[in-house]
């Protein structure tokens, strides 16, 4: 019998510190755009589909031999899809690509697009001049959400069900923090 697969995803977590900021960013433009509500992350790693096994396997070994990094926020953003509607747009330093190129690596995972970090805000589809007066909410929300920096130390591995646009099913299953 063969083992279900499901949809995984690798993502970097904000700091405790940073997370009540962004949260309210993120209530702030759910409040006016919509869309559903989810846990502040930068996306390493994007969907994959794996067994259960194999995705902790690959995370543990990804987590082994990476350390923590610093992110800088450029700026907020806007997309083309669901999954990027509006983001906070980050700085692709060496060590912010290098961490996704090695837990792609590790989990086997061929990125289509050259990796672009981010920290989504909201997800929705919406049109673009709404995602252009959100952009500009999120700037009134939090003035300087633009020189945000922060360290990522932990990863977390979510089972994330692309299909499922409430993100209620969505749910983590392990999370490691990085070598300091």
């Amino acid at each position: 019998m063969e083992a279900r697969k499901d949809v995984y995803s690798v993502w970097a977590l904000p700091p405790e510190e940073s997370r009540p900021r962004l949260k309210k960013l993120m209530e702030g433009l759910r409040s006016q755009f919509g869309g559903p509500e989810f846990e502040p992350h930068v996306t390493v790693v994007g969907s994959i589909s794996l067994t259960e096994s194999e995705a902790r396997d690959s995370f543990t070994k990804a987590c082994e031999r990476l350390e923590a990094y610093d992110a800088r926020v450029e700026k907020v953003a806007t997309g083309t899809f669901f999954y990027q509607c509006v983001f906070l747009l980050l700085h692709p330093t060496p060590q912010v690509v290098e961490a996704s190129a090695h837990c792609c690596a590790t989990f086997g995972y061929k990125n289509s697009t050259p990796y672009m970090p981010h920290l989504s805000l909201l997800y929705g589809d919406i049109t673009e001049e709404e995602k252009k007066t959100a952009r500009e909410k999120a700037y009134l929300l939090d003035e300087d959400i633009s020189s945000l920096s922060f360290k990522i130390t932990h990863l977390a591995l979510y089972k994330t069900d692309t299909e499922d646009k409430s993100c209620k099913s969505w749910e983590k299953v392990v999370e490691c923090e990085l070598k300091a």
